[in-house]
């Protein structure tokens, strides 16, 4: 295939996804693009009904400032307007189609996306890989509780505007994959608790890339990439078939350079995680790791660990 095949990262939400992927996105053969979430429909039409919804249309943001970016050069209002244009006139066109005309724009470098979305559903997956075959795949992964206290801590956020928790539970009148995937799965009664969604989304990542040949895909804990950059990076560049110099290397000490590290226009805000387009810069420090014992926050019955994600985050390397 002609196009220039992408780079997925797979992850479950506040993964260190928009700090790697806007680093990786710094490689000088590499474009880094917001949440596309253009997989999650088979057509674009299907994808703009799903996010008809005012809370989830911000879904689309990522999209419009990326079309916006190549097509016209700016993220300006008039810019995000074209996109739309852009977009209507592609309705009934296949989301494949969509994003291998992005591939072809952005050519000979590769699009890296990083939507989170794309591992709430296996047939989402699987349609990456039936439209290119030959991706690479970036498994990042974070440990179970400091994930499930970064999710927690999005729900405070949002008590001057509900926009931010409809966007993680869905709408009063509708059940979101996130939600699901967070229940309890088992008990009497209903119980929303993070760690299920991190390993419903850790377990599904892993059953798709077992259909994925090894040499195209790789695993990293974000805490290891982001204490260790130079080496780290540079593994996982050589894995990407990317070319490795100090010149790339520093290019991404400073992902605070893409021009989607920053608020959009009006109508076109988001497509990044809210904390990093606060501050897109990365400053190297030891994280720290979190344990598997103990009580987790967000259970009001001081429940921990159950004893299967506690199984999979040892096979992930964590304790």
């Amino acid at each position: 295939m002609s196009v220039p095949q992408p780079i997925i990262i797979l992850a479950s939400p506040r993964s260190f996804t928009s700090l790697t992927s806007s680093m990786l996105g710094q490689h000088p053969e590499v474009y880094g693009v917001p949440e596309l979430n253009l997989f999650l429909a088979e057509s674009l039409n299907d994808l703009l009904q799903q996010f008809r919804d005012q809370a989830k249309f911000r879904k689309i943001h990522g999209l419009l400032r990326t079309v916006a970016q190549l097509y016209a050069g700016e993220q300006s209002i008039d810019a995000v307007n074209m996109a739309h244009r852009w977009i209507l006139r592609r309705l009934q066109n296949n989301t494949g189609d969509i994003f291998v005309e992005l591939c072809e724009k952005v050519k000979p470098l590769r699009i890296l996306d990083k939507s989170p979305a794309y591992c709430l559903d296996s047939e989402v997956l699987r349609r990456i890989d039936r439209t290119f075959p030959e991706a690479h795949y970036i498994h990042l992964i974070r440990h179970p509780r400091a994930q499930g206290e970064s999710v927690m801590k999005l729900l405070p956020q949002t008590r001057k505007g509900k926009s931010q928790r409809r966007e993680l539970f869905g709408s009063p009148n509708t059940v979101s994959p996130n939600l699901l995937n967070c229940l309890e799965p088992s008990g009497d009664s209903i119980t929303i608790d993070f760690q299920f969604l991190w390993y419903r989304m850790q377990w599904r990542i892993i059953d798709f890339l077992s259909t994925i040949p090894r040499e195209r895909q790789i695993r990293i804990r974000g805490e290891d990439l982001l204490s260790n950059p130079p080496i780290k990076f540079e593994n996982l560049c050589r894995f990407l078939n990317l070319s490795w110099s100090n010149g790339a290397f520093q290019a991404m000490l400073h992902p605070e350079d893409s021009p989607y590290a920053c608020y959009g226009p009006y109508g076109a805000q988001y497509g990044n995680d809210v904390n990093f387009l606060k501050s897109p810069t990365f400053r190297q420090r030891s994280i720290p790791m979190s344990s598997l014992e103990g009580s987790l926050p967000w259970r009001k019955d001081g429940g921990g660990f159950h004893p299967t994600v506690i199984k999979l985050a040892q096979d992930l390397g964590y304790k």
